[in-house]
């Protein structure tokens, strides 16, 4: 059953910022269904923004929220034949007590139920570049109100990005949002924990033809679902020797060996809400020399980078903190040689580490894995920098850090062969991956229920 209190509260906050900003209409669809092939579609899944104010999860949906705070719903009709082979309909009747809408209208009406409701608006806003198709299907909406306009009404004289809005909202979690990040993380904890389980113990058993990459997502998905995820939060990623090396690596068919190392990148989605996790683990349940040397660079710079992630802190110190720890590492290691590329900081100058970590360490993480909202203060002013490619732009400083915010925290190595680079680090690819929720204090680890150290997850892969 929704909790509608929770969706009419965000409404309203919507309601508030639209009276704030001189008043108007914002309008917003869920996501279509999509064909898969003939006769066949894909799981659906809702807009994130639309499932937001809603809790509403039915395909073929709309909803307005007016300035004064009335909000609108339409969706699909009842239909009892069409019930009996795609499932049971909300239906507008019953929308309102359900859903907590002033109103609601079947879906089939819209055209000519949203003009009227657009009619002597000031403003429109609706989500721009997110719904094909979404510009037209509003600018037809205007023309009826404009063709009115000799019978007194009046269109609303300008259009705005709803992103804007709801990207604020939703970049700090509330308390039913963290508490469900919560457990998907800790489900997503349990499968990273059955797949090592499961990759050393297929190993141990001379299982016929060896573990594949795709015997581990099997328990990945398995143990998902099994704890009432709907779905993956992303395209999980088994990477077996090599593989770890290729950042966004599918899952395939490549054997997992003793010796080497595999990196999995998964995480569930509960209730609307993602997760995300990394771990990398031999495959056989034992750390080479050289495999254990790099990856304890890498929980390092992860640690560097907790310590960075507070309230106060802005969004690049944990990669700030992350990256000049894993230079010391590649210093160290020879990885990048200290007479060619001298210390830390000429290795920061010259971008020299990107060869071995060519990616940020944080995103936001909430309703998509990466989720909205802004990088930089919206209200910061913007300043001449330089940047990788060695050009100036324009820039606003980094997001302060707030209580309620989600990131994650994942730094990485990956050695690929290359003239120069030590051979026994040759095809080792490591990235370690937790989300963090900010607190007041510093901030809380959601996904620590499998382990992060070394020594651990050898203890875990021989019990």
């Amino acid at each position: 059953m929704i909790n509608s209190r929770i969706y009419e509260k965000r409404r309203a906050a919507v309601a508030r910022a639209l009276k704030a900003a001189g008043g108007g209409i914002a309008l917003l669809p869920t996501a279509p269904e999509v064909a898969r092939n003939r006769d066949s579609d894909f799981p659906y899944r809702h807009d994130s923004y639309f499932y937001y104010l809603t809790g509403f999860s039915e395909p073929g949906a709309w909803l307005t929220i007016e300035a004064s705070g009335k909000s609108t719903l339409f969706c699909r009709p009842k239909d009892l034949e069409r019930e009996i082979w795609d499932g049971i309909r909300l239906g507008p009747k019953a929308a309102p007590t359900a859903l907590g809408v002033n109103q609601a209208f079947s879906v089939e009406a819209i055209d000519k139920t949203m003009p009227q409701l657009l009619e002597n608006q000031r403003a429109v806003w609706f989500p721009f570049a997110t719904h094909k198709g979404l510009e037209t299907q509003v600018d037809g909406w205007l023309n009826q109100v404009r063709a009115k306009v000799r019978q007194g009404a009046e269109c609303p004289g300008s259009q705005h990005d709803l992103c804007k809005v709801l990207d604020e909202l939703r970049l700090v979690k509330d308390k039913h949002e963290i508490d469900i990040l919560r457990r998907a993380g800790q489900i997503s904890a349990g499968a990273h924990v059955r797949a090592m389980q499961t990759s050393a113990a297929m190993l141990r058993s001379g299982f016929k033809g060896g573990p594949r990459e795709y015997h581990l997502e099997a328990e990945l998905l398995h143990e998902f679902r099994r704890h009432g995820s709907e779905f993956p939060a992303y395209t999980s990623i088994v990477a077996a020797g090599a593989n770890a090396c290729v950042l966004h690596y599918r899952a395939g068919d490549a054997e997992l060996k003793p010796g080497e190392l595999c990196l999995i990148d998964a995480g569930c989605e509960l209730g609307g809400y993602a997760s995300d996790i990394t771990r990398t683990f031999p495959a056989n349940g034992k750390f080479t020399p050289a495999q254990r040397r790099l990856y304890d660079i890498v929980l390092a710079a992860q640690y560097a980078a907790i310590a960075a992630t507070k309230t106060g802190k802005r969004f690049t110190d944990p990669h700030d903190a992350a990256t000049r720890v894993l230079i010391e590492g590649m210093l160290e290691t020879g990885l990048l040689p200290k007479a060619k590329h001298g210390k830390v900081d000429d290795v920061l100058a010259s971008g020299a580490y990107r060869q071995f970590y060519m990616h940020r360490t944080s995103h936001w993480m909430g309703m998509d894995v990466h989720d909205c909202g802004d990088y930089t203060e919206p209200k910061g002013k913007a300043t001449r920098q330089t940047d990788a490619l060695g050009q100036e732009v324009l820039r606003k400083p980094s997001r302060i850090l707030q209580p309620g915010m989600v990131l994650t925290i994942e730094p990485g190595l990956y050695v690929r062969p290359a003239k120069g680079v030590p051979k026994e680090f040759w095809n080792i690819g490591i990235r370690i991956e937790d989300d963090a929720l900010v607190t007041a204090n510093g901030c809380e680890l959601l996904t620590r229920g499998v382990p992060v150290d070394a020594n651990e997850i050898e203890a875990l892969m021989r019990g």
